[in-house]
């Protein structure tokens, strides 16, 4: 799809140079082979293809070439509550032209190119491209509140468990870690995403030519700082993520280790009498207590004893679910 945005009138594709003409943003939204040719033929500019926004080298995603930076990112986008998708975004950036390469659909873009749509004025390549800068990080920051708000809710389950669950707790637990893991996930494309954006801010910052009007500097400054801010939150989220994860481990473990005790429990109890029922069932001519008429009830309580004996004990360590 190749669309242009332009101030004061709604998206429209691009067919010839009538639509290019009136716009300084040219959005390309996974563009065909034959889109980005028309896009490179009306704009004069190169249009890089996904394999060149792949490239993870800083001095392929960051470039000056003339007075043109082509820069790109991976820009992570979280669905609902799964997991985060995570795709190049490109930006040419000339004087008097925006080019943007994406390959799947941001609602970001499509903010901004309300934004620009509603505007009067004319709104420049180097404007759009502070608009989606700003924006693009202010989307990044609601993503990251998203997933403290989840960790939070998460940290109350996880402290919320208890081994009276039984089964229940070691299911709850499996899947609580699992949703940890996958913030621990999200955490990690975000921070690739901030550090995209933040060498994009600064290196368009520190490049004086005339694609960045001098004025807009200060804002590309401000977008700086905005993603420090957002990282420090990434790295205090991290922490966090790592807690519960030690702490979700350990409760699993604490749960087996449960399991394994009822087992030795279960074991211990069931050899005394084994034992007592193995010494009379020999068949030895001479046992005292062959001809006693108690015998037989002797045998039992012994059996009974050696079994309420121990339970009692563990009972009262608190084993079998305490006093």
């Amino acid at each position: 799809m190749f669309l242009a945005h332009a101030p004061g009138r709604a998206s429209v594709p691009v067919t010839g140079e009538r639509e290019s003409d009136l716009t300084s943003w040219l959005d390309l939204l996974n563009p065909t082979p034959e889109e980005r040719v028309l896009a490179e033929r009306l704009s004069g500019l190169r249009v890089p293809t996904r394999e060149q926004l792949d490239e993870i080298e800083s001095s392929s995603r960051l470039q000056l070439q003339g007075d043109v930076f082509y820069l790109s990112t991976p820009l992570a986008r979280r669905i609902d509550d799964g997991p985060a998708l995570v795709t190049p975004i490109g930006f040419v950036l000339s004087a008097d032209r925006l080019i943007t390469v994406r390959f799947t659909a941001f609602q970001t873009f499509d903010a901004v190119a309300k934004r620009v749509a509603a505007s009067d004025a004319g709104c420049g390549a180097d404007a759009t491209m502070i608009l989606l800068l700003e924006a693009l990080v202010d989307r990044l920051a609601d993503t990251l509140e998203k997933v403290g708000l989840d960790l939070d809710g998460l940290s109350g389950r996880i402290f919320g468990v208890t081994s009276s669950h039984g089964t229940d707790a070691d299911k709850a637990l499996r899947d609580m870690l699992q949703k940890v893991g996958r913030a621990a996930d999200l955490l990690s494309d975000v921070r690739e995403s901030l550090l995209g954006l933040g060498r994009i801010a600064i290196y368009v910052g520190e490049k004086s030519g005339p694609a960045v009007h001098a004025s807009l500097k200060t804002h590309l400054a401000t977008i700086g700082r905005d993603i420090s801010s957002l990282n420090d939150y990434v790295a205090q989220m991290d922490n966090k993520v790592q807690f519960l994860l030690d702490a979700t481990l350990g409760f699993i473990n604490i749960e087996q280790s449960n399991g394994l005790r009822l087992l030795t429990v279960v074991s211990f109890i069931g050899v005394p009498p084994t034992l007592i029922a193995s010494i009379y069932g020999m068949n030895f001519k001479d046992i005292p207590e062959l001809t006693w008429n108690y015998g037989y009830f002797y045998a039992l309580g012994m059996m009974a004893l050696t079994i309420t004996g121990p339970l009692f004990v563990f009972w009262r360590k608190g084993w079998l679910g305490g006093r």
